[in-house]
């Protein structure tokens, strides 16, 4: 009986990473008053990560309510965000912190 509940229990796990290694993965930056690249075209259907690095000697928010998403980039670091999976079209981000900072993925 144990052996069996491993069994199944390795095989969901394997499930999962195989899952999570799917995942596509698209680097953003918050450098100086901008972000670079603005616009990133991504996989619709398909969730995706997110590496938001921050370049600027002040915090940063990445927020997106279309995405659901908000959150804070320490000055100098960098965050992971996972959304999706998203439907074809055009979603908006911004810094929080500074509003006329934006972008936005196109999904498709």
């Amino acid at each position: 009986m144990i052996s069996r509940c491993f069994i199944l229990t390795a095989c969901l796990l394997s499930s999962l990473a195989a899952a999570y290694a799917q995942s596509a993965s698209f680097s953003l930056t918050i450098h100086d008053d901008q972000f670079v690249p603005s616009e990133i075209e991504v996989p619709s259907g398909q969730k995706i990560q997110l590496v938001v690095k921050n370049e600027r000697a002040a915090a940063s928010e990445f927020e997106s309510a279309q995405l659901r998403r908000e959150k804070v980039v320490p000055a100098g670091q960098q965050v992971t965000i996972f959304v999706g999976p998203l439907r074809p079209g055009t979603y908006e981000f911004f810094d929080d912190f500074r509003p006329t900072v934006r972008g936005r993925l196109i999904a498709r």
